[in-house]
């Protein structure tokens, strides 16, 4: 769906962005993983025209975005950035409604889509005639989502959309993010900074540093067939943490338990935070650990 070749950008002369290329498969969510500085969001921007490219080409669907009007590109889509980038003089009803006037919707469509969208991101009505300093970082940051969201488009691009929010908030979004049917025909790319958030939300990753793209990878690729010492070091300080989220029961061969409400899929951790406080439980907890290790030596030989 998105495909970028050998693109560049510099600023002052120094390159943010030096000849990077990737591709992003339909209906697949990649992040743009690295620390502050390494080019991701420069990456993002250009994806959509906000910033240019000095050098190399970006496709979306086929079609080079040099091709297409900006204002027509950013038509077909969604961005969401950090600390939700609402106007603050607007309503949330005026800031969901931005792109629907401006794609000319009447107004009984653009209110029954934002009726659907608050229902599935779990925020009430009376929201609408509330401002946004009104509202919680959640909510500001859903209210972004819906925004982003909103014209259905094939493509959403988000900058560090969940980085202002602590971090059981950021729990909740995540959950309901990996649930919302509504982003699961979408090819998404998010930037982060956040590791846990890179490999709980993305299929894929790009790992980034100073202009150019590392290793791309499923996370059990980054953790278990790093391309070199970089890629070690950066995920050395989380990597037990992250072993056990990307491990699921079918991989340790675990034997499901119906009655616990798991399935082949749930990973070891969510497994294991649930019995961890069920006392009924200790011996399938148990065996869980020692499945799971001896899965985790396989892996690493």
């Amino acid at each position: 769906m998105i495909k970028v070749e050998s693109v560049s950008k510099n600023f002052n002369g120094k390159p943010a962005v030096d000849h990077i290329s990737f591709h992003a498969n339909d209906q697949e969510i990649l992040v743009l993983l690295g620390t502050s500085g390494c080019g991701k969001t420069t990456t993002l921007k250009m994806i959509n025209r906000l910033i240019e490219a000095d050098s190399g080409n970006i496709f979306i669907d086929g079609k080079n975005i040099r091709d297409q009007k900006p204002e027509e590109l950013r038509m077909g889509i969604g961005f969401v950035m950090q600390h939700a980038g609402l106007f603050p003089h607007y309503t949330i009803r005026q800031n969901i409604a931005v792109v629907p006037e401006l794609l000319k919707w009447d107004k009984v469509k653009t209110q029954n889509r934002t009726y659907e969208l608050l229902h599935k991101l779990h925020l009430s009505e009376d929201v609408l005639s509330r401002f946004p300093n009104e509202l919680s970082g959640g909510q500001q940051q859903r209210v972004g989502i819906a925004r982003a969201l909103i014209a259905n488009t094939p493509v959403l691009l988000m900058d560090e959309p969940f980085g202002a929010l602590d971090n059981i908030t950021k729990a909740d979004i995540h959950s309901e993010f990996k649930s919302l049917e509504e982003l699961k025909n979408k090819t998404i790319i998010l930037v982060t900074h956040d590791v846990q958030e890179a490999f709980e939300l993305g299929h894929r990753i790009c790992l980034m540093d100073k202009g150019k793209i590392i290793q791309t990878g499923t996370p059990k690729e980054m953790l278990y067939r790093p391309q070199n010492d970089f890629v070690t070091d950066f995920f050395a300080e989380n990597r037990l943490l992250l072993e056990y989220k990307i491990a699921t029961l079918k991989d340790t061969g675990t034997v499901l338990n119906s009655e616990l409400g798991f399935n082949e899929n749930t990973s070891v951790w969510d497994a294991l935070q649930k019995l961890s406080s069920d006392h009924k439980n200790t011996l399938y907890y148990e065996n869980l650990i020692k499945a799971f290790n001896d899965y985790r030596k396989l892996q690493i030989i």
